[in-house]
């Protein structure tokens, strides 16, 4: 692996830090031009669609799709992000895994707060069940706060009495809306794009002056995990975010889940959207792809 191309995705990052305390119409507008302006994705199709209420995007390979869809969930800190500022990740798992994927505009905060949109990704996947499709069908997947969102779908998708899917897929998750791990100080110099108290500054749109020591805000400290399905979580080991994936993926195993924690050295944050650039990015991506291609039933 290239050390002089994690080098520049960091010094990239650090040009352009994060600044919690913006207004969320700041943050959702340059979010958008940063991550939603280049090229159309190469070797798929998009095409508007609608699951669970809200709209989505439908991203599928040329030529004949295999068995399954992929439920996508943007970042965005659940205040910004669309399935536009995610499309590139979103092609990047349907080009490996020749799986359809659903990226959905799930609600954001502050005019939505917790838990507008763990209810929309439980209805997301509610739709899909309704529409013939089996559970061992679909796998969930997401970035960042997206990532958060798969957890917390599975959560309430499993007390809902709701079979699970056949697995799911995380990057660099948001699992504790306490901030409370220790590489938030552990990691702060390292990581080029966070801080604690812009995470706390930006997260306090979502919370709107609810506990955050709760179950589906912070399902690595608080949530019973037993009965989820198989597990990988990526994460790179910048990140003042890294404990959420660590905590996370050895209390799941603790309570019979079968996780996979996958750890990148030296990257940053959702290192996974630099494919073509950083080579960890694509090794990743190739995990992430060989874990839901074995997960899905085969045709």
């Amino acid at each position: 692996m290239s050390k002089a191309q994690r080098a520049t995705v960091d010094t990239l990052m650090r040009q352009a830090p994060f600044d919690g305390g913006l207004p969320p119409e700041q943050l959702r507008k340059d979010f958008e031009a940063q991550m939603a302006s280049g090229p159309a994705p190469a070797g798929v199709t998009v095409t508007p669609s609608v699951l669970g209420g809200r709209s989505a995007l439908t991203v599928e390979p040329e030529g004949s799709p295999a068995t399954g869809t992929i439920i996508y969930f943007h970042g965005g800190a659940w205040v910004f992000g669309s399935p536009a500022t995610a499309l590139q990740l979103t092609a990047a798992l349907v080009r490996r895994t020749g799986v359809r994927a659903i990226s959905v505009d799930y609600r954001l905060a502050p005019e939505h707060p917790f838990p507008a949109a763990v209810e929309d990704g439980l209805a997301a996947y509610r739709d899909l069940l309704g529409q013939g499709i089996a559970a061992e069908q679909i796998v969930l997947a997401g970035e960042s706060a997206g990532g958060g969102l798969g957890i917390t779908t599975l959560l309430t998708a499993r007390d809902a009495g709701l079979p699970m899917p056949a697995a799911a897929v995380i990057f660099s998750p948001g699992l504790d809306a306490t901030l409370s791990g220790e590489s938030m100080t552990t990691k702060h110099d390292a990581d080029p794009l966070f801080t604690r108290a812009d995470l706390g500054a930006v997260f306090a749109h979502y919370l709107a002056g609810q506990d955050p020591d709760q179950p589906l805000l912070s399902p690595a400290v608080h949530a019973d995990l037993t009965g989820l399905p198989p597990l990988l979580v990526q994460a790179g080991s910048n990140e003042v975010l890294l404990e959420d994936s660590t905590r996370f993926a050895v209390r799941a195993a603790a309570a019979g889940v079968d996780v996979q924690l996958d750890i990148t050295d030296d990257v940053p944050h959702v290192f996974q959207a630099f494919e073509g650039l950083l080579d960890e990015a694509d090794a990743a991506l190739d995990r992430a792809a060989r874990f839901i291609t074995t997960a899905l039933p085969r045709t």
